[in-house]
């Protein structure tokens, strides 16, 4: 029974780290599906022209006459309805794995119930992101639920190694800055999906000023009103120049307010040798980002470099869930966490 229980605990293990570096996979596949415009190179969905397969362009006239068939645009939307399909069947099957473990104390089978709640969701939105003709609204929320799906099966993984092990921890609660930093983290995810689902990555020419001012003339009312209408459909976008260039500001104020906060938690944890250690990657990684971003800019967003932009964000992620796990159970090691004026001797668990 024990051998049978480690054996079902090591499947999972490796199926979630599969799942972790799967979904990394389908996110910048999509995010390749964005820059080359091929989301709506299937008008309908989840077939192509109703078929499974890329029909050939007399059926597509005859069922869509109003959307041209453009074969490799089809085909890379396809893929990547293909491959979203796949990392669904690997959540399922870590539910599957799990079930029976359910009810033993410490297994994360709400994780992964989340984890399963989640991709429902995010297929969803995929439908929606082709029914709605790339609503800005769908497409960012399609992107931070991809990301969403990633932390999920991140952290379920990090919680599989810690459940093998057994290992005794105490462990640490958030705390004001680490949930201010995790704010505006997800918001500058989100900011960065608005840029890109509005088309707004070039809005701004030149850095550190925009289009040769520090303070150029933006319409956020109009850059952030959620509930605009969509017309034919969204490709390459529908809002004026001062509308793209709020989003694309408020972009870069964001990408200031994260760095603050993440120099700020690395700064109060420094002392601490394995969370400075996981926190100074995180800095790294948020240095690489806005060296991309700027790169992005001044080289006018080609394919390649927006594409490792996305990267860049999916790695930041990562690495800022690493150091939260590092902060929640303080690694191997032997300490002391003082509370008032007790200090309480732990042992920490798996980083």
């Amino acid at each position: 029974m024990q051998d049978t229980l480690q054996g079902r605990l090591r499947w999972l293990t490796l199926i979630t780290l599969v799942g972790t570096v799967f979904t990394v996979f389908v996110i910048l596949v999509g995010a390749w599906t964005r820059l080359v415009d091929a989301g709506l190179g299937c008008p309908d969905w989840p077939g192509c022209y109703g078929r499974l397969l890329v029909p050939d362009s007399e059926h597509a006239a005859l069922r869509h006459p109003d959307a041209p068939l453009e074969p490799f645009k089809a085909w890379v939307e396809m893929a990547h309805r293909y491959i979203a399909s796949l990392l669904g069947l690997v959540v399922l099957s870590v539910v599957a794995l799990g079930w029976s473990l359910r009810h033993i104390d410490g297994f994360p089978w709400r994780v992964s119930l989340a984890l399963l709640i989640v991709i429902i969701i995010q297929g969803a939105f995929g439908a929606f992101t082709v029914t709605l003709k790339l609503w800005p609204q769908v497409v960012t929320l399609h992107l931070l639920g991809g990301l969403s799906v990633l932390m999920l099966f991140f952290w379920l993984h990090l919680r599989m190694r810690h459940f093998r092990k057994r290992e005794a921890v105490r462990c640490q609660s958030g705390n004001v800055l680490w949930f201010t930093a995790t704010a505006l983290l997800v918001l500058q995810l989100a900011l960065g999906g608005w840029v890109t689902s509005n088309y707004a990555g070039i809005a701004c020419q030149g850095f550190p000023t925009c289009n040769s001012q520090w303070w150029p003339s933006m319409d956020l009312s109009e850059g952030f009103h959620l509930t605009q209408t969509v017309g034919p459909n969204y490709l390459h976008g529908q809002l004026h120049a001062d509308a793209r260039t709020a989003i694309h500001m408020m972009h870069r104020l964001g990408a200031l307010l994260l760095g603050v906060a993440l120099m700020a938690l690395w700064w109060r944890y420094r002392s601490l040798s394995l969370v400075r250690r996981a926190l100074t990657l995180v800095v790294s990684m948020y240095w690489l980002q806005a060296v991309l971003g700027v790169a992005n800019v001044l080289l006018w967003l080609p394919l390649w470099l927006a594409l490792m932009h996305t990267a860049g964000a999916v790695v930041l992620s990562l690495s800022f869930g690493w150091a939260w796990w590092c902060w929640r159970y303080q690694g191997r090691q032997q300490g002391f966490v003082r509370n008032g004026s007790t200090a309480q001797h732990y042992r920490a668990g798996n980083c």
